[in-house]
């Protein structure tokens, strides 16, 4: 079975290049302009998407969690239902960031948290949905965002292969437009936490499915190894500056190193090839140069049976190969050679 997964206008396959993902998140503060910014620095990195987080906080949390205090230095309110809806946005917001970044030609979509926020994005035509990975057992909310339509992009943080294979089993059948990423549900994710081969442990085990990493490392090289191993969609988190309030702009990527992953992963596409050896034209010249040929050790008359201190192995190439030594020896010379001279088989008997 091939893979194929259409968001928006873009089919992602083995053969195509990454669909990168810049995780937005909640990354704007709560200003819409700084959202704005980011979309903008997204695009111009080269992301082929933008992601937001959506959740309806009052059906979402219980109300003593909502309830509880949430004083830190990263709090945007009193308790923690304050702090999350400083945050959160509504509809004049997201027609605002979709007309955005249409107009850059970059996609928008959103993580749904719960029911109300699938029908929220969903009265914005969003060409993807986002399942985060605490939501991965959420069987309910997976198979209600599958009826929808949209391809389907689930993280797999903090999963056993049962969890990922409930999820899976239960998708497929609704929505076979479904994307699996491996994820390590830390914030920021180690290398030795990464456990990337497990990308293809999951090529294996869901043939059906497209494969990418939400990578949570901190730096760029990660994605490209995800890319070589198969994982043809990375999610990234995105940031314009480091050191803003919030938790997760430590290990975001600013502008530029986003930039550098995007250009690494284009590089790797065309870099991979198809699989089949064979000599490049560049590579002509540089192998006549470095490469030997079989060459007379000395002047030597014609009628001389040829043994090996007869012959060198000497640069340029262009003569015959090294690896054809054993059918000039005791071979006589039809005619005299100089120095140097590069042997053929011309220049001695058949028998």
């Amino acid at each position: 079975m091939a893979r194929s997964l259409t968001v928006g206008k873009t089919t992602i396959t083995d053969d195509s290049d990454c669909y990168v993902i810049a995780e937005i998140g909640h990354n704007h503060q709560g200003s819409l302009e700084k959202a704005l910014a980011l979309i903008t620095a997204a695009a111009e990195s080269g992301a082929s998407a933008v992601k937001f987080q959506k959740r309806d906080n009052r059906t979402l949390y219980t109300k003593a969690t909502y309830d509880k205090a949430y004083e830190n230095e990263n709090s945007y309110g009193a308790t923690y239902g304050e702090h999350r809806e400083a945050l959160e946005f509504g509809h004049a917001e997201y027609d605002a960031m979709k007309k955005h970044a249409t107009g850059l030609g970059v996609d928008i979509f959103a993580t749904a948290f719960d029911f109300k926020s699938a029908d929220f994005l969903a009265g914005f035509d969003m060409p993807a949905y986002k399942l985060a990975s605490g939501d991965l057992k959420n069987i309910p909310l997976m198979k209600y965002v599958a009826r929808i339509g949209k391809p389907m992009i689930i993280s797999t943080g903090g999963a056993t292969m049962e969890d990922i294979r409930r999820a899976y089993d239960e998708v497929m059948p609704i929505n076979t437009q479904l994307c699996i990423l491996q994820c390590t549900a830390a914030y920021p994710a180690e290398a030795e936490d990464l456990h990337l081969r497990v990308i293809s442990t999951f090529r294996d085990a869901f043939p059906g499915a497209t494969v990418g990493l939400s990578d949570h490392y901190n730096g760029i090289s990660m994605a490209l190894v995800a890319y070589v191993l198969g994982a043809r969609v990375i999610e990234k988190h995105f940031t314009l500056n480091h050191t803003w309030k919030g938790t997760d702009h430590a290990f975001s990527l600013e502008p530029l190193g986003f930039s550098k992953m995007v250009r690494d992963l284009r590089r790797a596409r065309v870099a991979l090839g198809d699989g089949t050896k064979y000599i490049l034209p560049n590579e002509t010249n540089p192998l006549i140069k470095m490469g030997k040929s079989l060459v007379a050790e000395r002047d030597l008359p014609a009628g001389h049976v040829l043994t090996e201190a007869d012959i060198a192995i000497k640069s340029p190439a262009g003569g015959l190969p090294p690896y054809e030594i054993e059918q000039l020896l005791g071979k006589k010379l039809v005619k005299a050679v100089t120095l140097d001279h590069p042997l053929q088989f011309a220049d001695v008997t058949a028998g």
